[in-house]
């Protein structure tokens, strides 16, 4: 039935060779955004973060500070 589903394919369609690699590669990116947002969010959790932002119209400088509590017992 894969081989049938295989040669069917019209012009322009992705077989599912390609369709299965571009699968194999969203997962991997999602696995590497989810292993930086994990890192960043560990760290917020240990120590403070500051985030500077200037305003482009007035020029004025926004600080933002991130503060958590890493719980015990991890």
């Amino acid at each position: 039935m894969l081989q049938k589903m295989k040669t069917k394919t019209k012009e322009g369609e992705p077989s599912l060779e390609q369709v299965q690699g571009r699968l194999d590669l969203l997962d991997q990116r999602l696995d590497a955004l989810d292993t930086m947002i994990t890192a960043i969010a560990e760290r917020i959790m240990r120590q403070p973060v500051n985030i500077t932002i200037t305003c482009p119209n007035c020029g004025r400088s926004i600080d933002i500070t991130l503060v958590g509590n890493e719980k015990i017992g991890r």
